[in-house]
């Protein structure tokens, strides 16, 4: 196996998929936010000054998904055709829960685009909640899922 954004010499370059057919592509990442239950609390309870911390990290994460390839320098800019974002409130262990999914019919898959999506969710979820929470940590970002494409389906945990 090679490394695909690097030439013969090891050089890094955009990989060419002016050659590859355009078919139907789904990747799934998750993450997740550790803070203090008195935050969590206030989350849930739309107690923040800034306002409604998820709706604003929902639109975050869209929003970064759609700008992906304007910051990882090799990554194509891609149609999306959806991406969802879902949180869960994990009072008992002081977790907020980041699931992204993101859609897409083009040559290349959307892997960066879900585990962009997850990252910007937290790091918004960290600002969102700083002022109350300087001690929260954003950890666990990976991909879970992706389907379509030459490399066919890949599931965490799936045995290969």
């Amino acid at each position: 196996m090679s490394l695909t954004h690097t030439d013969q010499n090891g050089h890094a370059h955009m990989v060419d998929v002016s050659a590859k057919t355009d078919s139907a592509r789904v990747a799934r990442a998750s993450g997740r936010v550790r803070a203090a239950p008195a935050t969590l609390a206030l989350i849930r309870d739309n107690g923040l000054k800034k306002g409604d911390v998820l709706a604003v990290a929902r639109i975050a994460a869209i929003q970064a998904a759609k700008k992906c390839w304007e910051l990882i320098p090799l990554c194509h800019q891609i149609p999306l055709s959806g991406v969802t974002v879902e949180f869960e409130l994990d009072h008992d262990n002081g977790i907020i829960h980041i699931q992204a999914q993101c859609k897409t019919t083009a040559p290349t898959g959307v892997e960066m685009e879900a585990l962009t999506a997850v990252s910007v969710a937290g790091l918004t979820l960290y600002d969102m909640c700083k002022a109350v929470d300087r001690g929260m940590s954003i950890d666990t970002v990976r991909l879970e899922a992706k389907s379509g494409g030459a490399g066919g389906d890949w599931h965490r945990g799936a045995q290969a």
